[in-house]
């Protein structure tokens, strides 16, 4: 196989799918030096300049729940198209709702899949969709804390999230996910909630009482809580709008302020009129500028100064 094809892999074919991870890698073909000459247009702002093709910049796309790859494809071809290596993984719902201890593993295996691949050698960064999306990277997060190989983040990209947990969301994206089912009316949706939300109650609470006699391995179930205290540094940018019915605009940044406060450089995108995930779908070019020109600005700081931050 060619070192630029797109590998699609799954581990764990032959065990239950409970064991399965299926990620997908895209190795593009290399530009010319200044990312000239991409999609007929040679704005500055919309490219990541790489001067360096032995440390090529990674961007791991984490979808939100219920997303479906050829819908992540069109956000990881964003950066394919400028020179990047992109990892698109997506938590199956099930583990995400039902089979929350599940993600635990998960994030352990993505975290062996950066080192098997070496790319803990490169500039990583993280897209990150929903909170979906982020509850699989607090546990990539912890994975990486753990670890005495260090993994060097340069940046983080949020999409739509972090958000509070309130029944409220947790009923919107149930319905987003199952609501194209015409036999799926808004009471299965309202049923569902509510169970999860008991569920998730007595799991939270069995999940402190844990960590009373075991204090290095906090509970993870909220990632609005842990993300807000993570060790690392790495500027992080927010993607959001006041439309979105599923996580509140004030969620998003009442947690970039609060990480602001921190230390943490911190950039705010607030778009119009659009959706929840469906920023890049109502704004294209302004969604491409902000996040290449976010990259770009980072991958600067990592030329300059070396690696900015790593995972304690």
């Amino acid at each position: 196989m060619s070192k630029y094809q797109q590998i699609s892999t799954q581990d764990g074919q032959n065990q239950h799918q409970d064991d399965s991870l299926e990620y997908f890698i895209r190795f593009p073909t290399p530009k010319n030096g200044n990312g000239a000459e991409q999609n007929g247009t040679s704005s500055e702002a919309d490219y990541v300049f790489i001067h360096n093709e032995n440390t090529v910049p990674i961007v791991l796309l984490l979808g939100w729940a219920g997303c479906q790859d050829k819908y992540l494809m069109k956000y990881s071809k964003i950066y394919e198209d400028r020179g990047l290596i992109t990892v698109r993984y997506t938590a199956p719902v099930e583990n995400l709702f039902w089979k929350r201890s599940s993600l635990k593993v998960i994030g352990e295996k993505i975290l062996k899949l950066i080192y098997d691949m070496n790319f803990d050698a490169h500039p990583l960064f993280f897209h990150i969709f929903s909170n979906g999306g982020a509850y699989m990277y607090q546990h990539i997060n912890f994975a990486m804390r753990r670890s005495p190989r260090p993994v060097q983040v340069q940046g983080m990209i949020f999409d739509s999230a972090p958000g509070e947990r309130r029944f409220s969301s947790l009923y919107g994206a149930i319905s987003a996910i199952y609501g194209r089912h015409r036999s799926f009316s808004w009471l299965v949706s309202f049923l569902i909630s509510a169970t999860l939300t008991v569920m998730w109650l007595l799991e939270d609470f069995a999940s402190v009482i844990r960590s009373f006699w075991n204090p290095h391995e906090p509970p993870l179930w909220n990632p609005m809580k842990n993300l807000k205290n993570a060790t690392h540094s790495c500027p992080q940018m927010f993607l959001y709008s006041k439309e979105d019915t599923i996580i509140p605009y004030k969620d998003i940044e009442c947690f970039a302020d609060y990480r602001q406060s921190k230390g943490v450089f911190v950039k705010k995108i607030c778009f119009e009129k659009s959706e929840h995930v469906k920023h890049f779908i109502m704004h294209p070019q302004h969604y491409v500028k902000c996040v290449c020109r976010f990259i770009s600005d980072c991958l600067a700081s990592y030329q300059a100064s070396g690696p900015s931050t790593k995972i304690d």
